[in-house]
């Protein structure tokens, strides 16, 4: 009865880095709640047992091989979902990474790869979604941003992380307000810290989850 209210049924979404951690446990649960759900993903082994699972769920399910930080991919992968389903409901923008390095040796090359995974991906998927719910007058864009956006992380250095999540808070209210006469939702979730593949050994180390923990 509850689900019922927050049914998903005849609703297409894109989730991004839907292979593994939260992106996936995402798209499982769009999925439960009614969805058909694209995994748009860069590895394909766990794209296509992200779709598998979804697919034992009763849903309709695609993989669509996405380098999120190329604009010509992401267009490409939007262009197929539209082919294949009319319509685009919601987009979820979950893609990350993470460096743990002191700011004053971080490489040029690291600064770049975070800003580039991070936050210039979801100029790229907003864009591209951004011109199709427009057009329908309709959708939902959901970004996955951080705790880290609004604090700073402590023992650890990732001055680089904690910038980017910053600018998708900021990159979500700013788009919210131009596209909300469109009617296209946009809205942005700062998780904490969460047991995923990426954070696990870091959970289990004193020297940071030892810290984390207690301080949450």
């Amino acid at each position: 009865m509850v689900l019922n209210t927050f049914s998903l049924a005849e609703r297409t979404g894109i989730i991004t880095g839907a292979g593994q951690g939260l992106g996936k446990a995402f798209a499982l649960a769009f999925a439960e709640a009614g969805a058909d759900v694209v995994a748009a993903e860069l590895s394909a082994e766990s794209g296509a047992q992200t779709v598998a699972e979804i697919e034992t769920l009763g849903r309709l399910s695609r993989f669509i091989e996405t380098d999120v930080t190329r604009p010509e991919s992401v267009d490409a992968m939007m262009s197929e979902v539209v082919d294949a389903f009319g319509r685009v409901g919601f987009m979820m923008n979950n893609a990350v990474i993470v460096h743990r390095d002191a700011a004053e040796s971080l490489s040029d090359d690291d600064w770049l790869k975070v800003i580039d995974v991070n936050l210039n991906s979801l100029y790229y998927c907003f864009r591209a979604v951004g011109l199709v719910m427009i057009e329908q007058r309709a959708g939902s864009i959901i970004n996955i941003a951080s705790v880290s956006g609004s604090i700073v992380n402590t023992p650890q250095p990732q001055a680089s992380y904690n910038a980017s999540k910053a600018a998708v808070i900021q990159l979500t209210r700013s788009l919210a307000s131009e596209w909300a006469p469109h009617h296209v939702r946009i809205n942005s979730i700062s998780p904490g810290y969460m047991k995923t593949a990426m954070t696990q050994s870091f959970l289990d180390d004193p020297a940071y989850g030892g810290k984390w923990i207690p301080a949450i």
